[in-house]
C-alpha cells in the first residue's frame, strides 16, 4: 500500500536524537531565559520529528501488515510525545512528577526488552539498536533511583548518540541500496534462527544482506530464511 516507512522513522529518530544531545549532556546555559529557549526547541524537535516521523513511519508499517515494525514504531512516537511534554514542562518551569515517570520507564523497559528479542529473528543491527534502547530506559531507572550517582547523565549522553547514529546508518542503508542496486550499508541477517516462522524483516537476500532490488518490508520464504540463518551461521 505505501513505500518502505523506515527511513523516514529512523531519519526523524535521528534528528530527534540530534536535538536532546545538549540537553543529555547537561550543556543547559545558565542564563534561565536562554535555558528555557533550549529546553523549548528540544521540546518541539522531539515533537515534530521524534515523534511525527515516527509515528507516520508506524501508521504506514501496520498499513503495508508489517505489525512488528509498525508496533516499534508507534509505541516509541508516543513515548517521544512524552519527551516533548517534559521537556515543555522544564521550560516553563515545571518538573514532571517522577514517580509516574519512573513507573513508566519500567514499563517501556519491559516492552522494549521483548521488542530487542523479537527484532533477533529479523537483524542483527535492529537487535543491537534495541539493544541501545534498553540501555537508554535501564540508565533512566538508575537515575530515578541514584540521582547522585556519577555518570549516569554522561552514559544516558552517549547512548542517544549511538542511537541516534545507528538510526542514520539503517535510514540510509535501506535507502541507498536500493537506490544503487547494491550493498552500500551492509544489515546483516537474524541474529536468530527461527524454522517454520514468517517475520516482517528489513529487505534481504539469501546472503543475509539488505536486498538492493527491494525497498519493501516483506516475509521472507522458508527457503530464503535457512539460506540466510546458514549464511549467517558460517
Amino acid at each position: 500500500m505505501f513505500g518502505e516507512p523506515t527511513p523516514l522513522g529512523l531519519l526523524g529518530l535521528a534528528i530527534g536524537c540530534a536535538a536532546l544531545v545538549p540537553v543529555a549532556f547537561g550543556m543547559l546555559p545558565k542564563e534561565p531565559a536562554a535555558a528555557a529557549s533550549m529546553l523549548e526547541t528540544c521540546a518541539w524537535l522531539c515533537l515534530l520529528f521524534g515523534a511525527g516521523c515516527q509515528f507516520l513511519a508506524g501508521i504506514m508499517s501496520l498499513a503495508n501488515k508489517n505489525t512488528l515494525g509498525g508496533t516499534l514504531f508507534t509505541t516509541f512516537a508516543f513515548n517521544w510525545v512524552m519527551n516533548w511534554w517534559a521537556l515543555d514542562q522544564l521550560a516553563h518551569g515545571k518538573a514532571p512528577s517522577a514517580p509516574v515517570l519512573f513507573a513508566v520507564d519500567l514499563a517501556f523497559l519491559a516492552i522494549f526488552v521483548v521488542l530487542t528479542y523479537a527484532f533477533g529473528f529479523v537483524s542483527k543491527l535492529l537487535f543491537f539498536f534495541l539493544l541501545d534502547i534498553d540501555a537508554l530506559y535501564l540508565l533512566r531507572i538508575v537515575r530515578h533511583e541514584a540521582p547522585a550517582m556519577p555518570g549516569v547523565a554522561a552514559a544516558i549522553g552517549v547512548a542517544t548518540v549511538v542511537l541516534g547514529a545507528l538510526a542514520l546508518y539503517i535510514a540510509l542503508g535501506v535507502l541507498l541500496n536500493g537506490a544503487a542496486g547494491r550493498v552500500l550499508f551492509p544489515m546483516g541477517g537474524p541474529l536468530f534462527a527461527a524454522p517454520g516462522y514468517l517475520s516482517p524483516s528489513l529487505p534481504m537476500n539469501s546472503s543475509g544482506q539488505s536486498s538492493p532490488s527491494n525497498g519493501q518490508y516483506s516475509s521472507l520464504s522458508l527457503r530464503n530464511r535457512a539460506a540466510s540463518s546458514a549464511s549467517t551461521a558460517s
